[in-house]
């Protein structure tokens, strides 16, 4: 069997990919040769500070350092929660997270205030946008803004993001790359807002409604009306009935739809009519159930057999985290 000293670099970064930021820094300090595979750019392309409460003085260090130009994905946190003296992240770090990472692509950023953070200051290469329980201002995501800013921006997720309303969901027109949008708990957003920004947001191509408090019907009348291009739908079965779903029959380029529980209601369609209704989308080529409790059952086999065509995936309950979209 080879010792940690026989084995090559490539494997060893690999192994070293899987550490967290603290240790991996920690372990350059073993010898030279693992000091020089720390210090290799490949090992970071993804960066998750997340796990830690770091002083503005060490993430800049962790910039400067570390995260140059292989940095392709970066999740921080601002710790909204941990009192007043807690590091908060700056217009002038982000400033320089564009600068220092000219092919960042992904920024997630956790229980942050960015509310006296312009969102000028983000860096313009990004792909995608996460915000998990975020403080944005109210002038973030207003038509108003400047047009030019995240002109590459696909995706943008919105968790649990309280501030996050109607108008906001409209001012995403400007972000003309937009192709997948997540609303998580954004209990601001209505029936009628919804309806709204989804007319002008019409080339989106994927969306995801969880856990908010619009009712499944209205989401996917929304959906048929404004997003005929839509190609992955997925929403929390709250408010679902059997002719809500129907409003999908015969949607052109749908390929992908997730029902996620677990509130479900007598209302909500049988498998029988799921299956009905799955027939007429010509493209569907997935259907995932999650959290219904049909897992197992005799749900489960109508649904196989009726689509064999499709990839139908029947889970226990949904994920606790929303990477599931990536």
């Amino acid at each position: 069997m080879a010792t940690l000293i026989e084995l090559p670099d490539s494997v060893l970064l690999e192994i070293f990919s899987y550490l967290p930021v603290r240790d991996r820094i920690r372990i350059s300090r073993v010898c030279h040769r693992w000091k020089r595979l720390v210090d290799d750019r490949w090992l970071w392309r993804h960066v998750d500070l997340t796990l830690y409460t770091m002083r503005p003085k060490v993430m800049w260090h962790l910039l400067r350092r570390y995260m140059a130009s292989r940095l392709h994905s970066l999740r921080m946190g601002g710790y909204l929660f941990s009192g007043s003296q807690a590091p908060q992240l700056s217009p002038a770090l982000l400033r320089a997270l564009g600068q220092k990472c000219p092919n960042l692509k992904r920024l997630c950023l956790h229980v942050a205030d960015l509310s006296m953070v312009p969102i000028t200051s983000l860096p313009s290469t990004l792909r995608t946008l996460e915000l998990h329980s975020c403080e944005i201002s109210m002038a973030w995501l207003h038509k108003q803004q400047d047009p030019t800013v995240l002109p590459l921006l696909e995706c943008i997720v919105l968790d649990r993001v309280p501030a996050f309303r109607d108008e906001h969901l409209q001012g995403l027109t400007r972000f003309r790359a937009l192709r997948s949008l997540v609303l998580g708990g954004t209990y601001r957003v209505t029936e009628t807002g919804l309806d709204a920004g989804l007319q002008e947001l019409s080339y989106l191509q994927r969306l995801e409604v969880l856990g908010c408090t619009l009712s499944a019907d209205s989401t996917l009348l929304a959906i048929s009306r404004h997003l005929r291009d839509v190609r992955k739908i997925r929403l929390t079965v709250r408010g679902l009935s059997a002719p809500g779903l129907a409003v999908l029959e015969g949607m052109p380029a749908l390929e992908s739809l997730c029902l996620q529980g677990p509130l479900i209601t007598p209302e909500m369609p049988s498998p029988t009519e799921i299956l009905s209704s799955c027939l007429t989308m010509p493209k569907l080529r997935v259907l995932e159930l999650q959290g219904l409790g049909w897992e197992g059952q005799e749900a489960e086999k109508i649904l196989c057999k009726g689509l064999p065509h499709c990839m139908v995936i029947v889970r226990a309950c949904p994920k606790e985290s929303m990477d599931w979209w990536m």
